[in-house]
């Protein structure tokens, strides 16, 4: 079936102005040149970006990130979307998709009861579970609203000195990055990756490199990303020197309040353990494995702990697909 063409993607995403940024034209563009085939595809009012990974036989992985959108309300309750799911299915089928997985834009708490046809996946390809700031407020409620330890950070920070401005290439943060990973033992895109996403949002406004120095040696650098009234801080590194200056604090900061600037409404520290409130605030002293390793960092801020409404995972070729959940069931934590 004919998939929409990028300007015709570009012009519907204008009509959804607040459309997550896994849904932008820019990032399908950044994921094709890493393995993924991004296709369009507009049905009614509903549109989404499907990203193809090719495997072994002529086989394929479908993958929804954040959508798909529809130019009013829910997608998934829109009369629009038996003929969307239809054209889907028909895609996937003819990419030969063992299946398909969305991760909707939406929280836990709104319905997706009309996913009929879906499995609820035990894995995700991005965190379920977040921090979202509200910057609606001045910046001294969204201040009050953190823990008092952070807001103390922040302003050490400042007073030692600590100074964060804006980069025009990703040199210094890529170093910080290098860093960052040996030391924390986690892994990290090349070079180029980088450089990539960087080109491709940073000229439209789209995203921002934030580096704290203390006396011209870089401390922490952050890239942080915004489409319409919404931002979200992706990545970031620190350097081991100085720690006691609090420069990751602050540089959080700064990139709030450069969002806030630019007219967004929240800023989405993307990603924190996938457990409830209770569990995260129990066990963060004491856990530094995957993401509780930053949750004890995070939670500071005083977000909103938001989880989104999903995965789900449509099978097309049930064999292999249980290899898949086999694989997963495998793969360490």
């Amino acid at each position: 079936m004919p998939s929409s063409t990028p300007q015709e993607w570009t012009e519907f995403l204008k009509k959804v102005p607040e459309h997550h940024l896994l849904q932008s034209s820019a990032w399908g563009e950044l994921k094709s040149k890493y393995g993924w085939d991004p296709v369009r595809l507009i049905s009614g009012e509903i549109g989404s970006q499907i990203l193809f990974q090719h495997l072994p036989f002529g086989f394929q992985i479908a993958y929804l990130p954040r959508g798909p959108l529809a130019l009013t309300g829910d997608p998934f309750s829109s009369p629009d979307w038996p003929d969307f799911q239809g054209d889907l299915d028909r895609l996937c089928r003819e990419r030969k998709a063992v299946f398909l997985k969305i991760e909707p834009d939406t929280w836990s708490d709104k319905s997706t009861k009309h996913l009929e046809g879906f499995l609820p996946s035990p894995h995700s390809i991005q965190p379920p579970r977040t921090l979202v700031i509200d910057l609606q407020d001045p910046e001294e409620r969204i201040l009050a609203r953190m823990k008092s330890k952070t807001r103390y950070n922040i302003r050490l920070a400042e007073k030692k000195g600590v100074k964060v401005t804006q980069l025009d290439d990703i040199e210094a943060f890529y170093h910080l990055l290098e860093n960052t990973s040996d030391r924390a033992d986690f892994g990290i895109h090349t070079l180029a990756y980088y450089r990539d996403a960087f080109r491709l949002f940073h000229p439209s406004g789209n995203c921002q490199i934030f580096l704290a120095e203390y006396l011209g040696e870089p401390l922490a650098s952050i890239m942080v990303f915004r489409i319409g009234q919404r931002s979200w801080y992706l990545f970031g590194a620190s350097s081991n020197q100085h720690r006691d200056l609090m420069p990751t604090y602050l540089v959080q900061w700064e990139a709030m309040c450069w969002a806030k600037d630019q007219g967004c409404l929240s800023y989405d520290l993307w990603g924190v353990p996938d457990q409830d409130f209770q569990t995260l605030e129990k066990n963060f002293t004491r856990r530094s494995d995957g993401l509780w390793g930053v949750y004890r960092f995070k939670r500071g801020f005083g977000g909103d702990l938001l989880r989104s409404a999903g995965p789900w995972d449509r099978v097309y070729q049930p064999f292999f697909y249980r290899l898949y959940l086999l694989r997963s069931r495998l793969r360490p934590n």
